[in-house]
């Protein structure tokens, strides 16, 4: 049984006179937090195996194993996965927790910047050794 005559819904008449309704833009984040969440699971299944491998070896032979292409790539692959990831779980624990609105946009501005920061000086890490600039 419906509250106004006629409707069918638990929508307000105002809303439906309106046309307001949902955005349909939280599946998209919902999406990118999933395939985020499923591309971490080989890659951190990867680097555990990767750096169980580098526990007795050498500073010149960590360096030659990450400037390898393939654990390059990966490692750049993982760091972007993580950090995403990461702001996209900041992002709804803001979202849903803190109810003032300059403080939360403050936050928000914050996870993005430093997620963006730390992400950038992994790749510029890995990128470095990649290239052999690294001084010995």
């Amino acid at each position: 049984m419906s509250t106004y005559p006629g409707q069918d819904s638990l929508r307000t008449p105002l809303k439906v006179a309106r046309r307001f309704g949902s955005a349909r833009l939280g599946v998209h984040h919902w999406w990118l937090q999933r395939l985020t969440a499923i591309a971490l699971i080989p890659l951190s299944i990867w680097f555990l195996f990767f750096i169980s491998s580098l526990m007795r070896v050498s500073y010149e032979t960590v360096l030659a194993l990450i400037a390898q292409p393939v654990h390059a790539f990966s490692l750049i692959v993982l760091s972007l996965c993580i950090f995403w990831h990461g702001a996209l779980g900041l992002q709804v624990i803001i979202e849903d927790y803190v109810h003032t609105r300059w403080l939360e946009l403050t936050l928000q501005i914050a996870v993005r910047f430093g997620a963006i920061l730390t992400a950038l000086a992994c790749v510029l890490a890995v990128l470095v050794i990649w290239l052999g600039l690294v001084p010995n």
